[in-house]
């Protein structure tokens, strides 16, 4: 019985076994058959709730624009989860796409077989149940972001309201009082606080108790505010010496920040010692968290300024101006930093105060009218800057073209905001001037950045000469100003609201022919293709430095594998990324293949040029080195690229020709498959002289040279009897045809020598001619007829082809040549 039972559980043991796999597959198709929801799925109930909610306040528009700033960020939270439920049952969803895909399309005429059909409709329901949630997150994500779109639209609407609205002008007299008024009223306030503090037993014992911190920090502070940006020069001016190089220089700047972080780090010991005394009261705490920003606005302004127009340069100014211009330049940087933190604070002070309109502009407004005094002084200097350049260059450049409107610009800003502030447009002339003093600040920072940057580079590479010229360190400044651009929008009013919103949008992408394009997507193609091409530009470099030069292969054929290889290469890097960035080349096939047609006719010279190279690089009639002449040109092939091919000529020049006139045109390979070639040297004699002493003669010079081959042997020919001479040819093949010229050469001076040692005479052209009637010639003085030779009777004269040139205008008459 025991073994019977035994056998009962080995045998179910094994059928359990064999059956796993079919039920496990079993259950796998029926988890797909049935789609689960997805736990990440959003509370759409909870969801519906907030949407009413905003839809009654959007409608309303009576709501703080501090609690719709507070709506606005529960409803972008709402819409990143939407976004991300977008993706719920991505994987599947596209098995079930290309399972649909591959029954193909449902036929017009007829009727399918019934098991497609069944498979078709069982596959559709199931796209369509997995594709629900998908739906509903996008309806619900489209209703998330209008919501969003209406809170930023009455947001924007207030804005643009409070800078247009009109309000009391500081010139009214009946506001002075109020004005004058508000700051006593204020210290008031301050010291009742105190008072009411030290009025206190238990607060005035721990105040005593506390006075020797106090003591501490105020005496650091003060010692930190007055000599720290002493001691930071000075330790600069002793860092950087007469003549620093890159990395003095930097290193000098680091320690020139120390006039910015010392004197500030002063301003909060002090502002901890007045803390740590206990008397300060709310209103107290308030202003002085208000007076940090400001002071270090002030020590920013101050810092620049130094940076901006140093005292002492080594080597390059930022602006083209002399001591006494950039000692006013600091001056004014300074200043005009100072008001500027001397507008905020008021502002702010005025904020928790409660001061009225009226008050608020009759106290700003000198500080404003100061900004505008202090802008047209440094306008001036810019102009100044503009005007130096441009003498010193010649012409206006880029820069400094941008560097006169920005001169314009501050001008302008000058006039109209204390103009706007006196009409009563307070807070758009307040909205103008503190963040155009921002935007100074900031183009400052970038200016000096710029300049760290290029000696940061200079440090690395060592080339201080067009430094600042090169690439990197221009495109690093482009970066820093690509990343500034948030800074400035923030500086002129632009919520955190509406940069996360955009930045949203362009994450989100646009779809085109359905198609996301996003700038995720651009970069992910980027970053493959440039792997791909650092990829291929190794496999081209091993291929062309290590393997091919072991084998046989001649160095044309060498050269088409390693294009070869670039050219695939690069084709499939541009594959791999489109795929790697989820580009579907499918959604696009209908306008490719209509833009096919117009490429076809628009760039068919390109095409064929392309062609034509790739049919160069494999058939090889022409390779890298070889000496050609097309078109009358002869030169050297220095690249054969995918349009065009390289010739060099021999007076170092480069021609480039189309790969079709090589392919289709008529060409001549002087080295192809080897360097023999032919040179043919003309020799003339003068009539009378012995032929064959001529012949063995030009036949030694012949044989004698070391590049003439004897196999064929060089031949002497003589050619005809000339005008003037008896004319001969030499004709040698050479081993290397590359020297042609120079085996011309060298033979020609050999046959002159030889020819001087026998006697040979090499003619020059004669012309003789013969006047038929010289009746008619004019008759010469008396005294000049005289030396006339005997021989003129016959009127005949030798010239030389020089005269005959000269004269050709008159010898076309009734005169004969011979």
């Amino acid at each position: 019985m025991t073994r019977l039972l035994k056998g009962l559980f080995l045998l179910l043991a094994l059928a359990f076994c064999a059956a796993a796999p079919l039920l496990m597959q079993v259950e796998s198709a029926q988890a797909q058959s049935v789609p689960q929801l997805s736990e990440a799925e959003p509370d759409y109930e909870t969801w519906i709730r907030t949407a009413d909610r905003a839809d009654e306040a959007i409608e309303a528009a009576r709501a703080s624009t501090t609690a719709l700033e507070t709506l606005r960020e529960d409803l972008a939270s709402w819409r990143q989860q939407f976004l991300d439920a977008q993706s719920i049952n991505s994987n599947a969803l596209a098995t079930v796409r290309r399972q649909i895909s591959d029954l193909g399309p449902v036929p017009e005429e007829g009727e399918e077989p019934e098991d497609v059909a069944a498979n078709r409709q069982l596959l559709q329901d199931r796209f369509d149940r997995l594709n629900a949630p998908v739906l509903r997150a996008e309806l619900a994500f489209s209703r998330a972001d209008g919501l969003i779109r209406g809170i930023d639209k009455i947001i924007r609407d207030r804005q643009a309201e409070e800078l247009l609205e009109f309000g009391p002008s500081p010139l009214n007299p009946t506001h002075w009082a109020a004005g004058l008024a508000a700051l006593p009223a204020t210290l008031t306030q301050l010291s009742g606080e105190v008072s009411k503090a030290w009025r206190n037993p238990v607060q005035a014992a721990e105040t005593k108790n506390s006075l020797p911190v106090v003591a501490v920090l105020t005496l650091l502070g003060l010692i930190l505010v007055s000599r720290g940006r002493v001691w930071s020069r000075r330790l600069t001016n002793r860092v950087l010496g007469e003549s620093p190089g890159a990395g003095l220089w930097i290193t000098g700047f680091l320690v020139s920040l120390g006039s910015l972080v010392l004197p500030f780090v002063g301003i909060l010991l002090l502002i901890e010692a007045v803390v740590s005394t206990g008397l300060v009261g709310l209103r107290g705490d308030q202003l002085l968290a208000a007076f940090v920003p400001a002071a270090f606005a002030f020590l920013l302004a101050r810092w620049l300024a130094t940076r901006v127009f140093p005292a002492d340069e080594a080597r390059t100014l930022p602006l083209v101006l002399d001591a006494t211009q950039r000692s006013r330049g600091r001056f004014f940087g300074a200043c005009l930093g100072l008001v500027a933190a001397t507008a905020v604070f008021l502002r702010d002070v005025g904020d928790i105060s409660g001061w009225s309109d009226a008050a608020r502009n009759v106290v700003v407004f000198p500080v404003l009218v100061m900004s505008s005094f202090l802008l047209w002084r440094l306008a001036n200097l810019l102009r100044v800057h503009v005007r130096n350049s441009s003498e010193a260059d010649g012409e206006e450049s880029y820069r400094t073209k941008l560097i006169s409107l920005l001169a314009v610009g501050l001008v302008v800003l000058a006039f109209v905001t204390p103009l706007l502030a006196a009409i009563g447009y307070f807070r758009l002339a307040e909205s103008l001037m503190l963040p155009s003093l921002a935007s100074l600040e900031m183009l400052a920072v970038l200016l000096v950045l710029q300049r760290l940057v290029v000696e940061v580079y200079v440090l690395i590479t060592g080339n201080r000469e067009g430094a600042a010229e090169s690439l990197i360190p221009i495109l690093i400044g482009f970066l820093l100003v690509l990343a500034s651009l948030p800074i400035f929008a923030l500086i002129w009013g632009a919520r955190v609201a509406d940069l996360t919103e955009l930045w949203t949008q362009v994450l989100d992408g646009i779809s085109i022919g359905g198609v996301r394009i996003s700038p995720m997507i651009f970069l992910t193609f980027a970053l493959v293709f440039v792997l791909g091409y650092l990829a291929t530009r190794m496999v081209q470099g091993a291929l062309k430095n290590t393997i091919l030069p072991k084998t046989r292969i001649d160095a044309g054929g060498r050269n088409a594998i390693v294009s070869g290889v670039g050219y695939l290469g690069i084709f499939l890097a541009a594959v791999i990324a489109i795929t790697s960035a989820g580009i579907d080349l499918s959604s696009i096939a209908i306008v490719a293949g209509a833009l096919s047609v117009g490429i076809g006719f628009g760039l068919q010279n390109i095409v064929s040029n392309f062609v034509s190279g790739i049919i160069l690089l494999i058939e090889r009639p022409i390779s890298e080195g070889d000496w050609i002449e097309v078109g009358g040109v002869h030169g050297t092939v220095r690249d054969i690229s995918v349009r065009s091919t390289i010739i060099q000529t021999f007076d170092r020049s480069d021609v480039i020709v189309p790969n079709s006139d090589l392919v289709s045109g008529r060409v001549t390979n002087y080295t192809r498959g080897n360097t023999v070639g032919r040179v043919i040297v003309p020799v003339g004699v003068a009539y009378g002289t012995d032929t064959k002493k001529v012949e063995t003669i030009l036949q030694e010079v012949a044989d004698a040279h070391p590049l003439v081959l004897m196999n064929p042997p060089p031949a002497v020919l003589f050619r005809s009897f000339g005008a003037s001479s008896l004319d001969f040819e030499i004709r040698a093949i050479l081993r290397d045809v590359n020297y042609v010229m120079s085996v011309h050469s060298e033979m020609n001076h050999e046959i002159a020598r030889r020819f001087e040692e026998e006697g040979i005479e090499v003619p020059f052209a004669q012309r003789d001619i013969w006047i038929r009637n010289p009746e008619a010639l004019p008759s010469p003085p008396s005294d000049q007829a005289k030396e006339v030779p005997a021989k003129s009777k016959d009127m005949s004269a030798h010239i030389t082809p020089e005269d005959l040139d000269a004269g050709k205008g008159d010898a076309d008459g009734d005169g004969g040549g011979r």
